[in-house]
């Protein structure tokens, strides 16, 4: 059999990874700002913008309102979903009551090679922090804040967590835009993180509600300064 493989036809990319294609990049769009909470997402101009049919760009709006970046509206197709200021206080609400607890759990089985992991997420979110790569931030505030808990033991709160982590992605973005709290953020993870390393687990703790506390009242203001000037 010949190992010639230039005669072979071409195969089409698979209609699964087209579309994942178009989630991946509609979510960085959304999660960046460049598509604002509200904006409707027409699936023709869409599929024309990818140079896809509409089957691939409907399967990826579906996608995309299960992880609630999208909502599909009656009469009104697709939307970038926002949330509420209701909505933002029961986030921040939940973050307060579970992370700390979780963060107890999770602080006392650190390894050396955890604390290193949490070390270079916290250099690499400084860094982004310093540079003004906004695109970043709510990415790596959210992965230092699941690498605080990985180790807590109870897989559902901690997917709780996770889940968000994800709808605060573009609201912390904000938040620190805005706030200019770029500094505070920073050095709260940094004292969150050194206070775990002397085993100062109960003020870890209480400093990581506190910071959650702080950056969900300042959003929650960001909001309701915009809600009255609009």
């Amino acid at each position: 059999m010949s190992d010639d493989t230039t005669s072979q036809p071409r195969r089409a990319i698979p209609h699964k990874t087209i579309a994942g294609a178009v989630t991946d990049a509609l979510r960085e769009r959304i999660l960046s700002g460049a598509l604002l909470p509200g904006e409707q997402l027409r699936q023709d101009v869409l599929a024309e913008e990818f140079a896809v049919s509409r089957i691939p760009v409907r399967e990826a709006l579906l996608q995309l309102e299960a992880s609630g970046l999208v909502k599909i509206m009656p009469h009104r197709g697709a939307i970038v979903s926002s949330l509420s200021v209701d909505e933002i206080a029961d986030v921040f609400q939940l973050r307060t009551s579970l992370e700390p607890q979780l963060l107890l759990l999770s602080a006392r089985k650190f390894t050396a090679q955890d604390y290193q992991e949490l070390r270079s997420l916290k250099d690499e979110y400084s860094v982004a922090l310093d540079h003004g790569r906004v695109a970043e931030w709510g990415e790596l505030n959210r992965r230092f804040h699941l690498a605080l808990l990985k180790h807590c033991g109870r897989p559902r709160s901690y997917a709780i967590v996770s889940s968000l982590l994800q709808d605060c992605d573009r609201p912390t973005r904000l938040q620190l835009s805005v706030s200019g709290d770029v500094a505070r953020a920073d050095m709260e993870h940094s004292e969150i993180l050194e206070l775990c390393s002397a085993r100062e687990f109960d003020k870890a703790a209480d400093l990581l509600r506190r910071h959650i506390e702080n950056a969900g009242q300042s959003l929650i203001e960001i909001y309701r300064r915009s809600a009255t000037a609009s």
